[in-house]
This record gives structure tokens, sequence and C-alpha cells, in this order.
């Protein structure tokens, strides 16, 4: 398998491939999800939909992924013609979602398999503006053109293209018709994702992230994992899409990878925002936050909502610890129609996730294993009344109780006020460099 690599260039410059080869996945995740969230071209927006840009070096790029190289890939490489008449010369009629890196548009093809029969796909084309969305989709083609999972999006192929009409740079993927999940929790859909639904898709997007953390000779670490980078097939099997912004795990007895701290505002861990070393346990952390996600409704930050609760970790936490609180950071949306005992050992897993120290946070082979339980001795379908408290159970009565109380939370999600700063830090260093 040839690589693609990313070229360094002035900014104002259009980037240029040396060779010819395969593709990586896109990294808008508008690509798929249909989300605009990814425009990273915007400053000063809400944070909430704000994420932080790349500033790596080119270098970092080539060696990330070098090893993955001379790997057998069976994408199959589409001229601009052949993709363009699969779209309908990109009409925006067949446009499913758009973007700061370009648009996505459905498409049909013949199966590669069988001539006769057609199969529907979905075409990311990355718009010719600067070298941010070239070097994504460069990861995108390297990563996904040797890495296959059933709880991974498929890439089917990609076209590179220099000639007289300029620099064609185009992903096409298995198309996903139901969306992303972050789509479905939005209160503008007016179809409720049920509960059973919502478990079945932590159990998938695990599946998905322990395959690519222990599941292969070498490690990759997702990155920006987050809700609108999870989609839905027409069976409403949850896969990870977008890994423009994926990299190798450390290696030679590394215990980190040193990268510009990138991702999703809300989502990030701590101790990746503070010194930006990055390893497996960053994408732990965000798994955790996805969880309450699916039990809440609620997005990360939501700048839309009373101050109070504008961040879903410090709103959830002055709920874990009594019953009855709980059951009001269940989704509204859902009225009812949810397995308590569930819900409640799904946060406990969040919670697990979300441990202050890296370290102590399990791997996500093992988040699977609690969630598979979950999923095979509750019946997701029905309501249980009975429920217990997740403080811990030999928790003292009075002011004791509840320095143990803040303790236990506290180990749970740190310090806040900390993390949120340090956010702010980096972004002000970010903006700076732009």
């Amino acid at each position: 398998m040839k690589c693609f690599h990313f070229s360094s260039r002035e900014k104002n410059e259009e980037p240029k491939t040396v060779t010819k080869s395969v593709s990586v996945q896109s990294t808008s995740s508008t690509s798929m999800s249909m989300s605009t969230d990814r425009d990273l071209r915007k400053s000063g927006s809400e944070l909430n939909s704000q994420n932080v840009s790349d500033f790596s070096t080119e270098s970092s790029t080539k060696n990330s992924f070098a090893s993955l190289c001379q790997r057998q890939s069976n994408l199959k490489a589409f001229t601009f013609s052949e993709l363009k008449t699969a779209t309908k010369n990109f009409s925006r009629s067949v446009m499913i979602g758009e973007g700061g890196f370009g648009g996505v548009y459905r498409g049909v093809i013949r199966s590669m398999e069988d001539s006769s029969k057609k199969i529907d796909i979905a075409v990311k084309q990355l718009s010719r503006r600067g070298l941010q969305g070239h070097k994504e989709w460069v990861t995108e083609v390297n990563v996904l053109g040797i890495v296959e999972h059933p709880n991974l999006v498929k890439l089917v192929g990609y076209c590179a293209e220099d000639d007289e009409r300029g620099i064609q740079r185009l992903l096409v993927y298995e198309f996903m018709p139901n969306r992303s999940v972050q789509d479905h929790l939005s209160s503008k859909f007016q179809k409720v994702l049920p509960w059973a639904t919502r478990v079945k898709i932590a159990q998938d997007a695990a599946r998905g992230l322990a395959y690519l953390h222990e599941g292969m000779d070498f490690q990759i670490i997702f990155r920006d994992f987050k809700s609108s980078n999870i989609l839905l097939d027409d069976q409403w099997n949850a896969k990870l899409s977008d890994f423009g912004l994926a990299r190798l795990g450390p290696s030679d007895g590394l215990s980190h990878v040193s990268t510009a701290v990138v991702g999703t505002i809300g989502y990030a861990a701590p101790e990746y925002i503070q010194t930006g070393r990055l390893t497996s346990k960053s994408d732990v952390w965000s798994f955790g936050v996805f969880l309450y996600e699916l039990i809440t409704g609620r997005r990360p930050l939501d700048r839309n909502r009373p101050k109070n609760e504008q961040k879903l970790l410090e709103w959830v936490r002055s709920h874990l610890s009594d019953v009855r609180k709980f059951r009001l950071i269940m989704d509204p949306r859902l009225e009812g129609k949810y397995n308590i005992k569930a819900a409640q050992k799904l946060a406990s897993v969040a919670n697990r996730c979300l441990v202050r120290q890296a370290k102590t946070r399990p791997k996500m082979s093992d988040i699977l294993d609690m969630i598979n339980k979950i999923v095979d001795t509750t019946d997701n379908g029905s309501p249980l009344l009975r429920t217990k408290s997740l403080a811990p159970k030999d928790a003292p009565e009075g002011p004791g109780r509840e320095r143990m109380k803040k303790r236990f939370l506290d180990s749970i999600f740190g310090d806040q006020k900390r993390c949120w700063s340090a956010w702010r830090t980096w972004r002000t260093k970010l903006m700076r460099t732009r």
C-alpha cells in the first residue's frame, strides 16, 4: 500500500500530492453525519460547536502512519468523472452535508463485486481552500485504507486528480442512511432515539474503539470521539467515522504521544488539554462524556441552557448521589421509557471513564465487557421502579458523608474549573497563531 503524504506549503497555496494511492476519512463531521459542528474556520462562535485547529507539523503526519504504508489496501481509485456521474454532477439536490472542508453528496455506483447491482455511497469532496483539510484527508486514506471493522465506517475508495481543472480530492464511503447519533439526540428530531437503541449504540461504539486501541498490532488513538462522529446504518448499527485527527499510539516504550491539542471542546480529557500528552485513555474520557450524552440527551457544552446547566459533567455531578435526583438527568424525551437500573449502571461505567487520573481509567476492552453485561442482564425495553443510589454504600451520615461525597465526585470528574481554564489558555494560544 502506497501512502499519500502531506506536503508543506504556504497557507495560501493549494497542496500537491507526491504519490497517487489510497485515501483517508473526511475530517468534517458533516462528511456523513450531516452535522456542521466541525467548521474549524469559525472563530468566536459558541464553544459547544467549535473545534480547535491542529497546528502540528508536516513530519508528524508523515511519521505517524509511515508504518502502515506497506500494508495491503482494498480501496478503489475512482476518477473524478466517475464520481461526477454518480452524484449527478455534485447536484445540491443530493447534498447530504456541508462543512468547512467541503460538501458531502449521496451517490450511486455499481458494486465492485457484482456489476449488475448498484450501491449507495456518500462522496466527500474536499474544498480547494487551504491545507488543513488536505492533511486530514491524507490521514483518513492512510488509516481506513488498511483498517476495517464492522463498527468503523467503511471507506470504499478515493479520488486524487491534478489536471487543468485543478486539484480534486474526494473520499467515497458506504452510505449511512440514519445519520449521526448527535442528530438523533437533538431536539430538532421528532422521532426519539429509544433507550434500548442507545444502549446498543454504546456497545457498538465501545467495540469500535476497543478494536482501534487493542485489536491490531498497532494502536490508533481516535482523538476526536464524539456523538457527531458516530453514524448509524440502515439496521441502526453504530460505526465510528471521521479519522482525520487520528494518531498512532505510543511505541518503543513511550507512555504517550505529544501533539498539538485538537478535538472538540467538551470531549477532550483534562490531562491532554493541560499537557498535550495523548494516550488511549484520552479516548476513554471522551467515551465517558458520550455515555452521559446518551443518558441525558444533552450536549457536552450548551450555551443555550441556564448557566449552571451549560457544562454537562458539572450538571450531572450534582445528581449522582441520590436516586431521586438521578432521574432528573434522564432525557425527558424518553418519557420514562427506559430501564433505570441499566441507566445507573451505564452512568457507573461513564464515571469510571471520567476518573481524574488517566492511568486508573479502564481499557476500552474492559469497558466493552461492562456494557456487554448491561445488555445481557437487563431488559432495556421496560422501566424498573426500584433503584439504588450511585453513592458509595458505606458513606457515613452527617458532615462526614458530605466530605466523602465530595471526595468521591472529585475523583470522578476532577477539578472542572482548572480543566476549563486550561481550555481557555490553549484556545487563546492557538487563536494567536492563526
